[in-house]
């Protein structure tokens, strides 16, 4: 039969104002029995069972209230009942966790931490410790801000054996801490994590990122285990200045990984750099450096200084493949010069022979060039460099490295081949100083008692220079065609014959001997029958800047014979006497001095060189130039430069238009025509070097470039910012 709800409750009240409470009790069972969400009925039971002293029936009334209430999201007046429990039992761990939560949730984080902390205390003490746990890790996610209490929840984690979740909460730990700019606490995380998973890779990382950051590189040192963790804290600790640390970071690194070609290149480099080629040669060898040629460069180096067969092999091998790094290989063979002179040799003339191959004479004799500015003296590489310059037609260059040769083989005491060279030069140049010299030196070397005697005697034109300068083959023409031997040859008695017979001018006082020098009248050279003409193969050949000397010699006769028909033997006697001879020198009592002498040779060769013609051309290209007539002004120039005299300023000034044009290889040209004839001053000279190392580089030749760069700082430290080209022009080519 249903319950009458109504008369129940009458019933029940009836009952308690009797004072019959066991009665009341009774009758609200029925009622809450009848009506289970009837919640003032419950709770009205439950305080009846509070007064009937009966608190665990209380309790167990206001717990199923609360649940009803918080399931139905009431969550303040479960809350109201469970403090109302645990005022009955304070001990009450389910109302205790269930007030928590309310609390939690409700943002009462102070209350929620007070009821955990409850219960963390009750089971601590009957021994629960995954219960304690379990709480603490509860209290780790109240506040995402309580980074104390989260390092608390990931411990308590690692206690019930929850490492992978205690790991994963460090990590993210450290990464907040880090954004938010507490280091210290992010490595202490990190630490905590890399203690529960040593070999965890990611943590170690983070650790190192952390510490790195953080400054702290000691503490770092200690996190690292992988090659390339290494590498960052190498590269850390050479930020900081601390380059012994880097390298060992670095050395520790490459034992990790044998197989990193370019840390090892690296390594190389350094130890190379600071001189301990034994450690270098740990880090790189031909194997190791396998097909890329900037570490088989290095390779080779390496075994060059200690094994120079295998570095050459190496060497060659590199040149094989790719015969445009001859520059690369250039640079290598300077590098060495001054520690491995003789080696260093063999390693530039590779790269020159290369060049030679590829027709490139000026990058070849530029090549050699370096180096004998680097080795001074070296006669195989002075020698070499002179056929290069003879085979590739450069003049200029030529003469230089003859007079170097000759230098050489006077440092070496080598008499008979100094002395060749010197006739050459002398006979060339008369009036050059150090050609004189070098001629005296070589006389000395040979044992010549009175070597300024010969000079003055040589000079004098009794006994003329002896020169195989091709220029001078124009100063002797050959027979016309149709011409024998015997009609070329000047006739006995004729005024051609007797054109050394002239007595020798006496230089007694200008040959710079301590007294007067009265040497014999030498006699007239001994009348030669004609011989049939040698049949010498020249490479030569005579361009419109050959100078036509032959009207010193006296013109031909009227029958048209030709006085020189000797002139294809392959040394020409060049009688200096009638230059000397067309000087005023005032008569036998005049005594001039041997600078007088020497200038007015040097303009007698001026105006036999240029003429008034290369002046006019000269002049009128200056003219168009500042009319804007470009054009017309580069062919004036043209002509102009067709005189040694004339063409450096010539032959500069067109460079300089096509450079201004952008027509590189032709303005490189022309500089090098400038560059291949003396010039004016030292600071034109240098001036020219200077533009045409800027062109050479902004056509991408920065071997060249740094070639002459280096020779410009070497006479000129301070010439404009060439110190810091030499260092640009470095770095460019040793990134290859």
């Amino acid at each position: 039969m249903p319950l009458d709800r109504v008369a129940a409750l009458r019933n029940a009240e009836k009952l308690l104002r009797q004072g019959k409470v066991d009665p009341a009790i009774a009758e609200y069972l029925r009622i809450v029995e009848d009506s289970p969400r009837d919640l003032n009925s419950t709770n009205t039971l439950g305080d009846l069972y509070v007064r009937a002293g009966q608190t665990d029936k209380a309790v167990e009334q206001y717990l199923r209230i609360a649940s009803i209430l918080h399931d139905d999201g009431f969550l303040p007046k479960a809350g109201a009942l469970y403090k109302k429990i645990l005022k009955l039992k304070p001990d009450h761990e389910p109302a205790l966790v269930q007030a928590a939560e309310i609390a939690a949730t409700q943002g009462l984080l102070a209350d929620a931490r007070v009821y955990f902390k409850t219960v963390a205390d009750r089971r601590r003490v009957r021994g629960d410790a995954r219960g304690v746990a379990q709480v603490m890790i509860r209290l780790g996610t109240l506040d995402p801000a309580d980074f104390q209490a989260r390092m608390g929840a990931a411990a308590a984690r690692v206690d019930i054996g929850e490492l992978s979740e205690a790991v994963a909460d460090l990590k993210t730990i450290a990464a907040e801490l880090v954004e938010a700019g507490r280091q210290p606490e992010a490595v202490e995380a990190l630490r905590q994590a890399a203690l529960i998973r040593p070999d965890d890779e990611e943590i170690r990382e983070r650790l190192l990122e952390v510490y790195i950051s953080a400054g702290d590189l000691d503490r770092a040192r200690e996190c690292v285990a992988t090659s390339r963790q290494f590498k960052s804290l190498a590269a850390a600790f050479d930020a900081g200045g601390r380059t012994g640390d880097a390298l060992e970071m670095l050395r520790e690194a490459a034992r990790l990984d044998p197989e990193d070609a370019e840390l090892r290149g690296h390594l190389a480099r350094t130890f190379v750099a600071s001189g301990n080629m034994e450690a270098a040669s740990e880090y790189l060898t031909a194997e190791m450096a396998g097909s890329d040629p900037r570490l088989q460069l290095m390779a080779a180096e390496l075994a060059l200084r200690g094994h120079a067969d295998d570095g050459m092999a190496l060497v060659r091998g590199v040149l094989e493949k790719d015969p445009a790094r001859r520059d690369a290989i250039a640079a290598l063979g300077w590098k060495l010069a001054a520690e491995l002179p003789d080696v260093a040799f063999k390693v530039v003339e590779l790269a020159a022979e290369t060049a030679v191959v590829q027709t490139d004479w000026a990058s070849a004799a530029a090549t050699l060039q370096e180096y004998v500015t680097l080795v001074p003296h070296h006669i195989p590489a002075l020698m070499r460099l002179v056929e290069i310059c003879v085979d590739g037609g450069l003049e200029a260059t030529m003469y230089e490295s003859q007079a170097q040769l000759a230098d050489a083989y006077i440092a070496a005491n080598m008499g008979p081949e100094a002395r060749f060279i010197a006739e050459d030069l002398v006979a060339r140049e008369p009036w050059e100083r150090a050609n004189i010299e070098r001629f005296r030196r070589s006389l000395v070397i040979l044992g010549e008692a009175d070597p300024d005697g010969v000079i003055a005697e040589r000079l004098s034109g009794s006994t003329p220079f002896m020169s195989t300068d091709v220029i001078t083959r124009a100063v002797f023409p050959s027979p016309d065609a149709g011409s024998s031997p015997a009609d070329a040859s000047p006739a006995a008695g004729s005024e051609e014959a007797g054109i050394f017979d002239d007595d020798p001018l006496d230089l007694s006082s200008l040959t710079g001997l301590d007294g007067p020098m009265q040497p014999a009248a030498a006699p007239a050279p001994a009348r030669r029958e004609p011989e049939p003409p040698l049949q010498v193969e020249t490479h030569f050949d005579l361009g419109p800047d050959t100078i036509d000397m032959s009207h010193l010699f006296g013109d031909t006769d009227a029958s048209g014979a030709n006085p020189t028909a000797h002139a294809e033997q392959e040394s020409v006697e060049v009688d200096l006497s009638i230059v000397l001879g067309d000087m005023e020198l005032g008569g036998a009592e005049a005594q001039p001095d041997l600078d007088g002498v020497f200038e007015q040779l040097r303009g007698e060769a001026s105006k036999l060189a240029g003429g008034d013609g290369a002046d006019e051309h000269l002049r009128r290209g200056m003219s168009l130039r500042q009319a804007g007539k470009i054009d017309e002004s580069v062919q004036a120039f043209e002509m102009a430069a067709r005189s040694p005299h004339h063409r450096f300023q010539a032959a500069t000034l067109i460079g300089r238009t096509h450079r201004g044009r952008g027509r590189l290889p032709e303005a490189i040209e022309w500089f090098e025509r400038a560059a291949q004839v003396p010039a004016p001053s030292k600071d034109e000279g240098h001036m020219l070097m200077y533009e045409l190392a800027d062109v050479l580089e902004s056509s991408g030749e920065v071997t060249r470039a740094l070639a002459l760069c280096i020779e410009l700082q070497a006479n000129a430290p301070e010439f404009r910012d060439v110190a810091a080209r030499v260092d640009r022009l470095n770095k460019v080519q040793a990134q290859g």
